[in-house]
């Protein structure tokens, strides 16, 4: 960990009589995304007020309270100091409540990601949970009241150590199943031939180095233009829309061309991918030959 880098705070992984002090630092890079004020045309900056829709007056911050519609333009009011009350008090401890199987939590459910390090006289038995999850292939679920609310959260182990992983609950995600999506049976011809193209673009592992933020670096290099006084030029970027331009084609078809056109995942360059020859279809249109006499049209019923 670099020295730089500083913790959140200072916490306790909580199982049995068993307790590792840990330190909570963030797993994201803060500030990372570009943020631009709000301003007048002059250059000043704007203050949000809120205005009372009835009386058309600005309400000052000491003067409000909050309320939960309950029907339409019904609330109930509460104080500060009576949702003070109700808030979940903040605790140096996360409790861990069981170990399950690292692939039974379902990335939906993810949240929030954290890094632990070992404390003061934590070395010892961080290292030794850490090394537990890893040969078990389990992960640890806890509780975690922290910041006036109550968390589940999961702490899992990787080559260098603990990641705590917020939670969210079950109410708060949606489920595919409840989207009705239809089963469509896919032929053996088509399941071969996208086989072939995932493995021909298949990669061994996920690097992150190989993908950056273009749109970041275009309003970087904007920003930068800004301040040295020159003109921002748009240029035409290429639209990557799906093949056929919006035209409905075989899907056949689609997983062929995509075949030969699909980059290594490994070298970045076309490669050609041997393709099994698959039967040639009966084209609907297939020429006549000429002694054979044209289907008669039926005649119309009246």
């Amino acid at each position: 960990m670099a020295t730089s880098t500083r913790s959140i705070a200072s916490l306790t992984l909580s199982f049995g009589l068993v307790n590792v002090p840990v330190r909570l630092y963030s797993a994201t890079e803060s500030g990372a995304d570009i943020r631009f004020n709000l301003l007048d045309k002059d250059g000043s900056r704007l203050k949000q007020q809120y205005v009372n829709e009835r009386t058309r007056k600005v309400v000052e911050r000491k003067d409000m309270v909050k309320g939960y519609e309950i029907e339409d333009n019904q609330f109930v009011l509460f104080t500060p100091d009576e949702l003070k009350e109700l808030e979940e008090g903040s605790s140096h401890v996360i409790q861990i409540v069981s170990f399950v199987p690292l692939e039974s939590i379902d990335p939906l459910y993810y949240d929030k990601s954290y890094l632990l390090a070992p404390d003061k006289r934590g070395e010892k038995p961080y290292a030794l949970l850490a090394e537990a999850l890893r040969q078990s292939g389990r992960c640890a679920l806890a509780k975690w009241p922290w910041k006036a609310k109550q968390y589940v959260a999961q702490v899992r182990a990787n080559e260098d150590g603990l990641i705590l992983q917020q939670l969210r609950y079950s109410a708060e995600v949606r489920s595919l199943a409840a989207l009705e999506i239809p089963k469509t049976a896919v032929s053996k011809p088509e399941l071969q031939l996208a086989l072939q193209l995932v493995g021909q673009i298949a990669a061994d592992s996920f690097d992150p180095e190989q993908f950056h933020d273009e749109e970041k670096e275009r309003v970087l290099a904007a920003i930068e233009e800004k301040v040295k006084g020159k003109k921002i030029v748009t240029s035409s970027r290429e639209e990557h829309g799906p093949v056929g331009g919006g035209q409905v084609i075989d899907l056949m078809d689609a997983l062929r061309a995509s075949l030969g056109k699909a980059p290594s995942a490994k070298t970045g360059t076309k490669t050609s991918a041997k393709v099994t020859p698959l039967p040639a279809r009966k084209k609907a249109a297939a020429k006549r030959t000429e002694s054979e006499p044209a289907p008669k049209r039926a005649r119309a019923q009246r």
